[in-house]
């Protein structure tokens, strides 16, 4: 007897499962997001995520990593993935071609550049030493390649002019590119940065994002139809970011690795800690979802320095800020 009533409980929690019931008795509704990068920079998505925020929306999150905005954006245009999470830049491209239903940014999670230059030596580091270097810089015409060239301006370094940057390798191998004995100094995101220093390959020297300025790095953006034809799906969604976001503000570094450590199996608990404290240090995290106009206008100036932006997009038509605004009030 006891063991038809346990076979009758597992097959009714299987049931609720394939059913997609929430926790109370609600059906799931599955978001396929997907992310430029699996990073610990997004630790606000991932403690949302952990801390049920999106399942008390009633989101049940199928996470893909589109390893590159490009990849991310093609996703969303061909409805591989409901939402995507990159820098806004993919969505002023799109803009700028006249697509049809083209995706709008309708929260913002990141707002500094996440990458930390990596360099061969360790000791006290200036940007001047980087003149006549060689550094892995990331996709042409991303923000980490973009962001990383502002700030060498800004510096007196003018790329591949006074050091040579290289574009070519893919963001997911960079790391593996730079161990095995390519260029100077690598921009590298964590916890891949750290992991590289503890393995004594490398030395975390700087960070971009703090002499970046503000600039909205990593957005969520859905198609202008998606958000016509189930706003409350984006509200809610938006909503459980706005929850992550907060907790990240104010949470120990220790606390916000237990709760993303799941998405990082491979990276001990110590890892995670220290790249938390290291990102709550810069600033990196968004306090609210919204979008500022001269933060995304900031953006714009780095893409355009970066000869990758003649003409400037109209605020209002990449970003749709009332969902975040709504959940901030």
């Amino acid at each position: 007897m006891k063991k038809t009533i346990a076979l009758i409980l597992v097959l009714a929690a299987v049931g609720g499962i394939l059913c997609g019931c929430g926790p109370a008795g609600e059906e799931m509704t599955t978001v396929h997001l997907c992310e430029v990068a699996h990073s610990v920079f997004y630790a606000p998505l991932y403690a949302a995520m952990d801390l049920g925020y999106f399942a008390e929306e009633g989101i049940e999150i199928e996470l893909t990593n589109g390893g590159g905005a490009d990849k991310v954006m093609t996703a969303v245009l061909t409805g591989q993935a409901d939402i995507g999470l990159a820098g806004p830049e993919a969505c002023i491209y799109v803009q700028r071609e006249g697509r049809a239903d083209a995706p709008r940014v309708f929260a913002q999670l990141t707002r500094r550049d996440g990458a930390f230059l990596v360099g061969r030596t360790g000791g006290d580091f200036t940007w001047e030493d980087l003149r006549g270097k060689y550094i892995i810089g990331g996709r042409k015409g991303g923000v980490p390649e973009m962001t990383l060239e502002y700030v060498m301006k800004q510096k007196g370094i003018i790329p591949h002019v006074d050091a040579e940057v290289d574009t070519s390798v893919a963001f997911n191998m960079m790391a593996g590119a730079f161990t095995g004995g390519l260029g100077d100094y690598v921009a590298l995101f964590e916890p891949t940065a750290t992991e590289t220093e503890l393995a004594g390959q490398g030395y975390v020297l700087a960070s971009i994002g703090a002499e970046s300025g503000e600039i909205p790095y990593t957005a969520f953006f859905a198609a202008e139809s998606l958000m016509e034809k189930d706003p409350d799906l984006i509200l809610r969604f938006t909503r459980a970011v706005a929850r992550g976001l907060a907790y990240v503000a104010e949470a120990d570094p220790a606390d916000i690795a237990a709760h993303v450590v799941g998405q990082f199996p491979d990276t001990g608990l110590d890892v995670l800690t220290r790249v938390a404290a290291r990102y709550q240090e810069i600033d990196a995290w968004n306090e609210t979802p919204v979008m500022k106009r001269e933060a995304f206008e900031r953006l714009q100036d780095v893409m355009a320095e970066a000869g990758e932006l003649d003409t400037r997009a109209d605020f209002d038509t990449v970003v749709d800020n009332s969902f975040a605004e709504k959940v901030s009030e």
